[in-house]
């Protein structure tokens, strides 16, 4: 199984930024993707940005696009998602995930709060 740990979350004003981590670790061999998934107060959770290892390319919500930025560093198993220009309808419990070469997310980390203040 895959172990997934989030980090960096906090308390910024708005237009601040932040940056999350997410280190995996356990078998992630077969690792095809990262995620960073998020869950405002009552609110579904909802897609942020996904970021392929093999070819790097990554893919944002439009609500973020343009503000976040996601990232990864293969060897250390590590993503990250920068988030600039932050909002307030940021505000959420930001989750990472991981999944194989299938298509579901079957990895959860326990999430960070981000909490963007106006």
């Amino acid at each position: 199984q895959v172990r997934l740990v989030e980090s960096g979350g906090g308390l910024v004003q708005a237009g601040g930024s932040l940056r999350l981590s997410c280190v995996a670790s356990g078998r992630t061999y077969s690792t095809a993707a990262m995620g960073w998934f998020r869950q405002a107060p009552g609110k579904e959770r909802e897609f942020v940005a996904t970021f392929i290892w093999s070819t790097g390319n990554a893919a944002y919500a439009d609500s973020v696009k343009g503000r976040f930025t996601i990232s990864g560093h293969k060897a250390k198993n590590t993503v990250y998602l920068q988030m600039n220009v932050l909002k307030p309808e940021d505000t959420a419990v930001y989750y990472c995930a991981a999944r194989n070469f299938g298509l579901n997310y079957d990895y959860w980390g326990q999430g960070t709060q981000v909490t963007v203040s106006s």
